[in-house]
């Protein structure tokens, strides 16, 4: 039986390609915020490589982009520790669930409120001095393309990541690299 080190050590170029592909898709240029792939590609790796993976996936994904775009800052961290937090949680829930459109979708919803309301109607009063009123109204925009853009990513691209990245044997460190070794 594998253990959760090997499956890391074998699959580290499927985070990679995640990684890569939420970094493409937030960089479009005139993408309206909040509709981002985050959340749609780390629930297929949380359903199969688990809790921890899932953490590691969306804090690292936040992490280098901000470390790439805006700088790391106290809202990175927030948000970081928070997409964290949900792949906690997706890993826990999805390990019960199969990874199908219909669950993909539900969790987005779910997630999506959950990490509006920390973020957001939390965090504007805690951390900027806003007033609770006052976050609460801004969110509900925001929220709202929040959740159209998390559930559509969640139809779409989460069943196509799990397929295509995620249950690919052919980016697997051995097969990778065993394709090098014939060619050099």
């Amino acid at each position: 039986m594998n253990t959760q080190k090997q499956i890391y050590s074998q699959n580290w170029p499927k985070f990679i390609i995640g990684w890569v592909i939420v970094f493409a898709i937030r960089m479009v240029p005139f993408r309206p915020a909040n509709v981002e792939p985050v959340l749609a590609t780390q629930m297929p790796f949380s359903k199969r490589y688990g809790m921890i993976a899932g953490f590691v996936f969306a804090f690292l994904n936040i992490l280098i982009y901000d470390a790439f775009t805006s700088g790391v800052g106290s809202w990175t961290w927030l948000v970081a520790i928070t997409y964290g937090a949900i792949g906690v949680v997706a890993g826990w829930w999805f390990g019960k669930r199969k990874g199908n459109i219909a669950n993909y979708v539900l969790f987005a919803i779910v997630a999506t409120l959950l990490f509006d309301l920390i973020t957001g109607v939390l965090a504007g009063p805690l951390l900027f001095g806003q007033s609770f009123m006052s976050a609460l109204v801004g969110q509900i925009p925001f929220t709202l393309r929040h959740l159209i853009g998390n559930t559509i990513f969640a139809a779409v691209a989460s069943p196509l990541i799990d397929r295509w990245v995620v249950k690919n044997k052919k980016f697997e460190t051995k097969v990778l690299f065993g394709k090098l070794a014939k060619q050099g």
